[in-house]
């Protein structure tokens, strides 16, 4: 599209304020951030040439919303669904973010987990617009010029994969970019981003999926993955160019593997204002989950051991997030770990083993825990030995399905009244044990979040509500709150404020019903909160820019914060057109 067919204008607050539109006639439709359908009023029709191109009659918004929706139900399935969203966005992007916005809980499962997935693994065969950017290595030199294609749409947040990682489906090369697809249009619907300062980007480095290589329609780069130096090169490459062309923005690392998921994150801390998602955004929504859970055992944090299955990158995200909410608490980093174990396929974590780079920072003194060298231990076994009173499921292997057993949760709940259990691996196929028979096991003792969304039951007349620990709850706003502080780096201690920020909004009835997070369908006003938490911790660390408007004059630091984070936020309503 060319860049020479529409401009933003802006307020003081960086909202969109007008869309000024330099084209005319039936090509007005094919500019998605300006297409109106049948909601251009006579007016605009009028002004951009479309008179007789429309029939006659003018359909509002809330209209158009109405209509969609009962086509979108027409679908036969999920995936159909999900592909009539995506056409409709690229029609039309107001419209679409306005019906998803309409019932958010209900369709963040068609849009994002688990329907996504199914999207991904078909992505060659659904493909029909172009949606974002794809960098492979016949194009990586010229990155740079690549991405100042977009410069006039003001990017201000870009999801990045390189394909490897997708959850529950593994390496799917090319489609990986649908989970960045998925994941801006949640930036959008919970923290306000608008759509057009949202940029998906696919890292495409090859795959190692044979099924891929021999599909005549696959469309991504027919090369296995890059390895070693010339994998470190690529992404050197682009991180170089994302820089120069997009200083203030945000890069999200996304569905990167293990590895490559910490060592890109960490190479580039200081260079981009950049995360991952899949590691700070997961152990964040976790801790929320945890702290909530501590407010409904009245026990304080400091008082629990935890034992982490899975030690991978949302595995480790979580035990860093723990670790950090621990010293702001009160313990020494030394004794915080002590209070953390991590434990993968081989078993514990411990010192001396061997295994990869990321793990060894929860690496256990076998001088100071000698059981941990004992053989034939089940998870049942290290359990009592290490007092866990807290269990974390993250996995995410079919190997690992059911593993959290009866017997496994009986010894959490032999070293506490009130056992935290969180079987978090998803999709469901994958899960380490069903809520309800964790609640039956412990007689309604057990606190009990999962990473897959459950319907409540009942178990002798009470409900349970188990709530899914989705990161959707916490990356929105951590993304908005960085951009309102103007924060130069994105620091450990955002997702600290992030975690506490989501646990504040479960309120005392939800609680007692055994939720440890609120509900997606309050994912606005929760963004919001996180925002803020972030934002402010930006400003107490010293890493914000300073950005104050002359109505904020009279107001302290979160007065301000807050007022400038609501501004910020585009909603999905159509903008004032100004033909030029």
């Amino acid at each position: 599209m060319a860049t020479n067919q529409y401009r933003f204008k802006y307020d003081e607050y960086g909202n969109t304020r007008e869309i000024l539109v330099y084209d005319s006639g039936p090509s007005v439709h094919a500019i998605s951030f300006v297409n109106k359908g049948t909601a251009f009023n006579l007016k605009e029709r009028k002004m951009l040439g479309l008179e007789g191109v429309l029939p006659p009659s003018v359909r509002d918004l809330d209209s158009q919303v109405e209509a969609t929706k009962g086509k979108v139900e027409a679908r036969q399935d999920d995936v159909e669904k999900f592909r009539f969203i995506r056409e409709l966005f690229d029609r039309n992007v107001t419209l679409a973010h306005a019906v998803i916005e309409s019932d958010i809980e209900k369709y963040i499962g068609i849009i994002y987990t688990p329907t996504v997935e199914l999207a991904v693994q078909q992505y060659s065969s659904m493909f029909r617009k172009a949606n974002g950017i794809h960098l492979y290595p016949g194009n990586i030199n010229n990155a740079e010029d690549i991405l100042r294609r977009y410069a006039h749409r003001d990017i201000r947040i870009a999801v990045v994969t390189d394909n490897q990682g997708v959850l529950g489906v593994g390496d799917q090369g090319v489609g990986g970019i649908a989970i960045c697809l998925g994941k801006l249009m949640l930036y959008t619907q919970g923290a306000g981003i608008a759509p057009w300062h949202c940029l998906p980007i696919s890292l495409d480095v090859g795959t190692n999926n044979e099924s891929l290589l021999a599909d005549n329609e696959y469309l991504g780069w027919r090369h296995e993955r890059l390895q070693g130096e010339e994998y470190l090169q690529f992404i050197g490459r682009f991180a170089r160019a994302f820089r120069n062309v997009f200083p203030h923005a945000i890069c999200q690392w996304e569905d990167f593997t293990k590895q490559n998921a910490f060592s890109t994150r960490d190479a580039f801390s200081d260079e981009l204002i950049s995360f991952n998602e899949d590691i700070q955004g997961t152990g964040a929504i976790v801790l929320a989950s945890i702290l909530t859970a501590m407010k409904i055992k009245r026990e304080k944090l400091t008082d629990q051991i935890f034992l982490i299955h899975g030690a991978g990158t949302c595995g480790v995200g979580v035990a860093e997030q723990l670790e950090l909410a621990l010293m702001e608490e009160g313990l020494s980093a030394a004794k915080a770990k002590e209070r953390i174990f991590a434990l993968d396929s081989k078993g514990i974590i411990y010192k001396g083993r061997q295994c990869e780079l990321y793990k060894k920072r929860y690496a256990k003194d076998v001088n100071q825990f000698p059981w941990i060298r004992e053989k034939n231990l089940h998870l049942e076994d290290i359990i009592a030995k290490s007092g866990a009173t807290v269990l974390v499921g993250t996995s995410g292997q079919g190997g690992c399905v059911g593993c959290f057993t009866q017997e496994v949760v009986d010894a959490v709940a032999g070293n506490t009244s009130r056992p935290v259990i969180l079987p978090l691996s998803n999709p469901e196929s994958v899960i380490e044990a069903q809520p309800l028979d964790i609640y039956k096991w412990t007689n309604g003792r057990a606190i009990v979040a999962t990473g897959s969304p459950f319907s409540p039951f009942h178990i002798d007349g009470k409900v349970y509500t188990t709530r899914q620990a989705s990161n959707v709850l916490v990356f929105p706003g951590i993304g908005l709150g960085i951009l309102a502080s103007g924060a130069k780096e994105v620091l450990p201690q955002f997702f600290t404020a992030a975690a506490r920020a989501v646990s504040d909004c479960v309120t005392r009835d939800e609680m007692e019903e055994g939720c440890l997070v609120p509900r997606l369908a309050e994912l606005k006003n929760i963004s919001l909160k996180v925002a803020l938490a972030v934002a402010m911790s930006a400003v107490r660390e010293g890493v914000s820019r300073p950005c104050v408007f002359s109505d904020f004059q009279h107001e302290n630091d979160e007065q301000r914060m807050k007022k400038l984070i609501r501004k910020m936020r585009w909603e999905p309503d159509y903008l004032p057109l100004v033909a030029m």
